[in-house]
């Protein structure tokens, strides 16, 4: 599989990246064998980058993903690591943890639970309101030149909070919800300012949470996810589900599934926006095989045209979380009003 740089200076990865959540995190359990199964078969096909938190079933990703990668295994693989969101003992999440001291000590921690001396990209899951992201990246930087860390990334972070971060130590990819049915990242700063400074992109959500697998239909005792993502609500799921099927026609034209063709179109935005990699969460062997076959698919203009026709940016009903989620993003903001001061 080629692979390009994740950033300059970035590792080089495949267009693909396994996202690990759900097999720890999600609306049922995973089955252990599956989802080490996954792994495998992910890394054995080249798609080298895992993303994983410290928070993912509050350590439990990161025990599973050390009980994956064998010995041999461990050269193979990228650890991307999340940290910050803090969890109470009934999983609720509590806050966000921004301090030199938090940083230091979550990655120690995760580090034993992954039984590694290093991870390869170290990132910050949200961005702490009453931290300087300045004071956040710089102890990572100091892990960098311990050599506890290969490489810094951010998640859902604004245009104004990529550059102060990139001021401080060069980032290697920001990591943003980024899919036909998310596309604000075009038009708030984000893309742009990350092919500017030469940063990539991890897109995650790149199925819009189920939505984009063609498969998904509105359950009958409703989905606990419409409790925190508004577009699987009652009042949006019908709308959602009708855009969705507008892809059926211009997937089977090429022989491919509904998901194929939504992560193709991520991979393709490449062309135009620098590096971004899709990040695939699953936790099912035969769903990374069906992702694989996406990434060899070559969109032409005319089909990318006809994409954007059958889901236009503004076609998708509700936000893509909760209100107070969504007020965690530093991603949403966004860019902050210009102060004039006196001369």
């Amino acid at each position: 599989m080629r692979t390009r740089p994740l950033g300059t200076g970035g590792p080089q990865v495949a267009p693909l990246a396994l996202g690990c959540a759900g097999m720890s995190d999600h609306t049922a359990p995973a089955d252990e064998a599956d989802a080490i199964a996954t792994i495998h078969t992910a890394l054995a096909a080249g798609v080298t980058l895992l993303d994983t938190a410290d928070f993912y079933g509050m350590g439990h990703n990161e025990d599973l993903i050390r009980r994956a990668l064998r010995t041999d295994d461990r050269e193979k693989a990228l650890l991307s690591v999340k940290f910050g969101a803090l969890r109470g003992p009934d999983g609720a999440f509590v806050g966000i943890e921004g301090r030199p001291a938090h940083v230091k000590n979550a990655l120690a921690y995760s580090l034993r639970r992954l039984g590694t001396d290093h991870v390869d990209i170290y990132r910050p899951a949200r961005l702490a309101p009453d931290i300087p992201i300045e004071d956040t990246i710089g102890a990572i930087s100091e892990l960098v030149q311990a050599g506890y860390v290969r490489h810094i990334g951010l998640s859902e972070a604004g245009p104004e909070t990529i550059r102060r971060a990139h001021a401080v130590h060069p980032i290697c990819d920001v990591q943003i919800e980024y899919s036909l049915f998310s596309r604000d990242p075009e038009t708030n700063g984000i893309l742009d300012t990350c092919r500017e400074l030469e940063i990539g992109v991890t897109a995650y959500g790149v199925l819009a949470h189920g939505l984009l697998t063609g498969t998904y239909r509105q359950p009958a005792g409703g989905d606990p996810r419409a409790h925190w993502l508004p577009r699987f609500h009652p009042d949006n799921l019908a709308t959602n589900l009708a855009v969705a099927d507008r892809l059926r026609p211009l997937a089977e034209a090429h022989g491919i599934s509904v998901a194929q063709l939504a992560t193709a179109w991520v991979i393709s935005r490449s062309r135009e926006r620098g590096t971004i990699v899709a990040v695939l969460g699953t936790r099912r062997p035969h769903r990374v095989k069906e992702a694989l076959a996406a990434a060899d698919i070559t969109l032409t203009d005319t089909d990318l045209r006809a994409i954007d026709e059958a889901v236009p940016a503004d076609a998708v009903a509700g936000t893509r979380y909760a209100a107070p989620l969504m007020a965690l993003l530093d991603s949403e903001r966004g860019p902050k009003p210009s102060v004039n001061r006196a001369p």
